[in-house]
């Protein structure tokens, strides 16, 4: 996919995950948005994935840390073809496989999360397998910068680096925003990138609601025996003007006004890529 197709696909998983949330009366609409285009870059252009063989030994591994996010995971799943889409219509619902946090009985989906500060450690011993077994699979994580608060965050950061995993990338969802307000207020963690280097990571800064930021860093190879580390400054809500920037759609459920005006707003942002693209 070119940049303007993969900033379509995303503009589209915007739309599944807010009728999947209006449907559901449940979900993380705030933190879905913003790392919508960190989903779309990965699983539609950067990672090696088969839906028709999803245990295929040397696939990519994707760990989502922040598991709250887990409508767009399973928007992006249905639309790969790990699940049926219209699967997606049962999310939240009970006896429904498709829950509030990644599950391990759908396919694709490689653990479940959701206690935050789980993601990283985990994907650095996936990583640190691959080495010792010469795989040439790579490990990428979604983090949340609220989840940066659990000790055992720095724990892995601190391994990664110690094993040289040049087999690792971890993903900051920089949105500023978590469910009681500014991050930086819940938890300073400022300044995030010279923590990162001082733990020995390769550190990028990127804008990560920009498609061509994005695939640019995720598709270029690690430095030798150095993880990763991309800080993605996202707007939580992005796409629909009511969300953008606003801890309360941290986990809010749109209105029939609100569903309306954020498909016709997203709509629009559609259009105006297909003219672009003309």
């Amino acid at each position: 996919m070119d940049i303007i197709e993969l900033r379509k696909k995303a503009i589209e998983i915007r739309k599944d995950v807010l009728q999947m949330i209006y449907e559901a009366k449940t979900g993380h609409t705030g933190s879905d948005l913003s790392c919508t285009d960190i989903l779309v870059a990965l699983y539609y252009q950067v990672m090696t994935t088969n839906p028709q063989q999803p245990d295929l030994e040397n696939r990519d591994q994707y760990i989502q840390s922040k598991g709250h996010a887990a409508e767009v995971l399973w928007a992006v799943l249905a639309d790969k073809g790990f699940l049926p889409k219209e699967e997606l219509k049962t999310f939240s619902k009970f006896g429904s496989r498709l829950i509030g946090h990644p599950n391990n009985k759908v396919a694709g989906v490689e653990m479940n999360t959701g206690s935050l500060g789980h993601g990283l450690p985990v994907s650095v011993g996936i990583a640190l397998a691959g080495k010792m077994e010469r795989r040439p699979y790579h490990t990428y994580t979604l983090m949340g910068d609220g989840e940066l608060a659990e000790g055992s965050v720095w724990e892995g950061a601190m391994a990664a680096a110690h094993y040289k995993l040049d087999n690792l990338t971890a993903i900051i969802d920089r949105n500023g925003l978590q469910i009681t307000g500014k991050s930086e207020d819940v938890m300073g963690v400022e300044p995030l990138d010279k923590k990162w280097q001082a733990f020995g990571w390769d550190v990028h800064i990127v804008d990560g609601n920009n498609m061509a930021e994005l695939v640019n860093v995720l598709s270029k190879p690690n430095k030798p025996e150095q993880p990763k580390l991309i800080i993605a400054k996202t707007i939580k809500g992005k796409g629909f003007s009511e969300s953008e920037n606003q801890a309360g759609w941290h986990h809010k459920v749109p209105t029939d006004e609100q569903l309306a005006k954020a498909l016709k707003e997203l709509d629009q942002q559609m259009e105006a890529l297909t003219y672009e693209n003309n």
